[in-house]
């Protein structure tokens, strides 16, 4: 397919995530400056982490090529979730490159950057919950394993820091998004911009059956003025929540725990 759109690239097949972070650094110490990854959210966080920690003088270039089954990030520009659609934004002379905003988020599991958004509490939970699910579930696991992992799952105190603002209270999830869309098209954050160097910040607070007024109007992002979400913006962000609450960014799981967070802004350009 690549040939036939006369595109010039290597393809190297990964076997790990060790190994996708020694292909894009050796890919970097050859002279590199634009990766492709193919897959979904998880795979393009995993090129991007490595990418970031590359020690690379020139500019980066990513460009995602949609196959995985949550595939959010690219949802933002518009883009369908076909090899074939991804690899032809890549063919031309003209390619159009747009600088994004990068995460940085740092807890007792360690430092990773992500793309797409970072979350903590049962939206966590539910990504561990959606990849025990069949893969011919597609996008709609996330959404199911949402559900089965909100009745265990009870609300606890947490502290929340954005800049100058702060909230503490009971709550039951963190969103810290970059794109518009988690969870397999759920439009988290409507008005996050990746390229204006903060993180768009919501805490979902109030009984576990608010959900079922809350999630409806996330899937369509009318849910910022719903009485249960608390939104902030900002680039500097802590999070100060109980030990067991389960930490993602892009569909990975990092750990547990609190978390910072720090807005690199206009880390690299992306492909649109």
């Amino acid at each position: 397919m690549a040939d036939q759109l006369g595109l010039e690239c290597t393809f190297m097949e990964s076997e790990s995530g060790d190994h996708i972070r020694s292909l894009v650094r050796n890919a970097i110490d050859g002279g590199a400056t634009g990766i492709v990854s193919v897959g979904g959210d998880g795979t393009a966080n995993l090129v991007l982490d490595a990418l970031m920690n590359a020690n690379s003088e020139d500019r980066i270039t990513l460009a995602i090529v949609s196959s995985g089954s949550g595939s959010d990030f690219v949802r933002t520009f518009g883009h369908k979730s076909t090899i074939r659609e991804g690899l032809s934004r890549l063919a031309g002379r003209d390619i159009d490159r747009y600088p994004v905003d990068v995460g940085l988020a740092s807890g007792e599991f360690g430092k990773r950057y992500f793309l797409n958004a970072l979350t903590i509490g049962v939206t966590a939970a539910s990504v561990a919950r959606a990849d025990t699910l069949p893969r011919w579930v597609g996008s709609t696991r996330y959404t199911a394993a949402f559900w089965i992992a909100l009745w265990s799952f009870p609300n606890a105190e947490v502290s929340v820091r954005v800049d100058r603002h702060r909230f503490q209270d009971d709550a039951i999830t963190v969103v810290v998004a970059n794109g518009q869309f988690f969870g397999g098209g759920l439009n988290i954050a409507p008005r996050s911009m990746l390229g204006d160097g903060e993180m768009d910040v919501q805490v979902f607070r109030g009984p576990r059956r608010q959900a079922f007024s809350v999630m409806p109007r996330v899937k369509m992002g009318t849910h910022l003025t719903h009485r249960g979400v608390q939104r902030f913006s900002g680039s500097n962000i802590h999070i100060d929540a109980p030990t067991n609450w389960p930490v993602e960014v892009d569909g990975e799981m990092l750990g547990w725990g609190s978390v910072s967070v720090e807005v690199v802004s206009n880390a690299i350009d992306f492909v649109i």
